[in-house]
């Protein structure tokens, strides 16, 4: 068995070696506890069959335990300075690939099909930079892939408001975005002292698993998506004060949004944050003639 690269002593040694400096503009914390690296990937529950996808591997201490699980994995870092690293640290690893591109601007779909066309069962598992989590997990789930759903490290924060129920201050359109596609839940808590260097803020792993069908039927998922935007551009507001102001020529149409409002259930003096996925999709389906 290869000795782990997330201890301490084993990634100061190839810091050292490679003379590497975290950048601050990347948001890289390495994990330097193996416990923590194997609970996340018991969460993922890959098999042989399974492949995963890493994004961020860094010098590749996650990356590591995935390959001696999982059949296949495609990792993506977008810093140059790593490349070498990971070709030395995965070396014993025939499974792995790793893509220096940005996962924002790839083609993930064309990555499935020349790669992973032989895997039935993908998960999604990353340390992922958190100062890009919210627009990796939305363009992962827009692009609509064939995966089986994601265990992902973020700041507690971003979890807290992905898993947020209604009613709740974390709640949000980040919430409804990802519980839309995806059942979410809070995997595991992560301290600071378990990364070199160590963030400012507590860790979580959240898993998502996809959903088989979304939890309400919509005419257009852009437009329920823009409707619960709008409903939160101010938060202390309500919901049809927000509308108003966040829907083209909402302010001319108040009768009009109010309407559909009330032909929902929906009191218009009530705030966006107490509206459960359900309502906001029923209301952007009576919305949408109105608006498009």
């Amino acid at each position: 068995m290869q000795k782990d690269i997330a201890t301490p002593i084993r990634t100061q040694e190839i810091l050292k070696k490679y003379g590497f400096s975290f950048k601050k503009s990347l948001g890289q914390n390495f994990l330097i506890d193996p416990n923590i690296l194997r609970n996340i990937v018991s969460h993922a529950e890959l098999t042989e069959e399974s492949a995963a996808i890493e994004i961020g591997p860094g010098i590749g201490a996650l990356t590591e335990h995935l390959a001696r699980t999982a059949g296949k994995v495609v990792a993506f870092e977008i810093d140059q300075r790593l490349l070498p690293v990971l070709a030395d640290t995965l070396s014993p690893y025939d499974n792995v690939e790793i893509i220096h591109a940005d996962i924002l601007e790839v083609d993930v779909q064309q990555m499935f099909e020349s790669q992973l066309q032989n895997y039935k069962d993908v998960m999604v598992v990353a340390n992922l930079p958190y100062y890009v989590t919210t627009p990796i997990l939305l363009k992962l789930l827009m692009d609509r892939l064939p995966i089986r759903g994601m265990v992902v490290m973020m700041q507690k924060e971003v979890a807290d408001r992905i898993t947020a129920s209604p009613g709740t201050k974390a709640y949000g359109s980040l919430s409804i975005a990802i519980q839309y596609y995806m059942e979410a839940e809070i995997a595991m808590i992560v301290p600071k002292a378990v990364f070199m260097p160590q963030p400012n803020v507590d860790s979580a792993v959240i898993k998502l698993t996809r959903r088989e069908v979304p939890p309400i039927q919509v005419i257009d998922e852009e437009f329920l998506f823009k409707v619960s935007r709008g409903s939160f551009v101010q938060r202390r507001k309500t919901i049809i004060n927000n509308l108003q102001s966040s829907l083209p020529n909402g302010k001319s149409k108040k009768d009009i949004i109010i309407q559909a409002l009330g032909k929902v259930g929906v009191d218009p003096t009530r705030r966006g944050e107490t509206l459960s996925i359900e309502e906001f999709g029923k209301l952007s389906n009576e919305l949408y003639e109105e608006f498009h």
